[in-house]
Formats: C-alpha cells, structure tokens, sequence
C-alpha cells in the first residue's frame, strides 16, 4: 500500500489509481459519465473532470498512414502527442520488408486489413507519392488528406516537417 496524509485524512494512493483506472476503462467500452458515476459511488462531474484533466485534442478520430518516411519515429511520437488514433508508418527498407516476408495470400489479406482499418476514420492523413494518394483517396472514398512525397515511384525515405504535419493534425481535430 502506498499511503499518503493530507491533514487528518490517510488516504491509498493504488486504491485512486485503480479507481481512475476503472473509470477510464468503462467510458472507453461506451457507459456514459453517469453509468460510470453510479458504478464508483461519485457524481457525474466528476467523471467529467476526470476526463477534461486528460483530454488531449477534441474532434474526430484520425488515422496517419505513410511511407517512405525518413524520420518515422519522430512523426510517431508527435502524432501520439497530438493524440492520433491509428499511425502506420514505413520507411523505404521497412516496406520492402513488409512485401517480401509475406506470399501473395497474406500480403493481400494484409493490405484489404489495413485498408478496413483505415476506413474505419473519418479523416485520414496520408503521406506517400502522387498516385498513392490518388489510390488512397478512391480506396477509402471519404476525406484523405494527402501530403504528397514526390512522384511515383518513390524509392528513398522522405523526410518529413514533424512540424506542419502537427499543424494538419490540429486543424482536423
């Protein structure tokens, strides 16, 4: 037990931690703020309170897809930062790999997966050449918003600015 004083209450720092936890777990499944409430014997406020003391961005669900980048981890971590809900970024020597590890069946069960993932977001941030995007856009006919590397074929890691990517990623939220 970890416990702490504050003036003539002792109080279980884990029994808080798993309390927070409990509530975050059963508004991600779909209660409302009252079910969860009701649930942990507090007040809907609370719960409320809970969630803006977390909250990172608002808005739609975003899904970050792109290769050949250069600086992949780098766009990762600012895009969990910014609170992006599915990323799948490649560089070059990783798409290679992605291909030529699977036979035809799996790479064609795993890119209709990826695809279906992908569509399930209503916005879609997409980073690769010219006709990918174009491919892209009529694969998942809904809002992708494309930032083009170069013509196709590209064939090297791209570097990409962290930072005007954050700033899409902002006004799509």
């Amino acid at each position: 037990m970890d416990l702490l004083r504050i003036g003539d209450k002792v109080l279980d720092r884990e029994r808080i931690h798993k309390l927070v936890d409990q509530a975050l777990d059963m508004r991600s499944a779909g209660l409302s703020q009252q079910e969860v409430a009701k649930a942990l014997g507090t007040e809907r406020s609370f719960v409320s309170r809970l969630e803006s003391l977390g909250e990172i961005r608002k808005g739609e669900q975003i899904a970050l897809v792109g290769f050949p980048v250069e600086n992949k981890e780098e766009l990762e971590k600012m895009a969990r930062e910014e609170g992006v809900d599915f990323i799948f970024l490649m560089t070059e020597e990783e798409r290679w790999r992605f291909i030529e590890n699977k036979n035809g069946l799996e790479l064609f069960n795993e890119i209709m997966d990826l695809i279906a993932r992908a569509k399930a977001y209503p916005n879609v941030i997409f980073l690769g050449s010219d006709m990918r995007i174009r491919l892209m856009e009529a694969l998942l006919d809904k809002r992708v918003f494309g930032i083009e590397l170069g013509p196709s074929p590209l064939k090297e890691d791209i570097y990409v600015d962290p930072e005007e990517l954050r700033g899409i990623i902002r006004k799509l939220s």
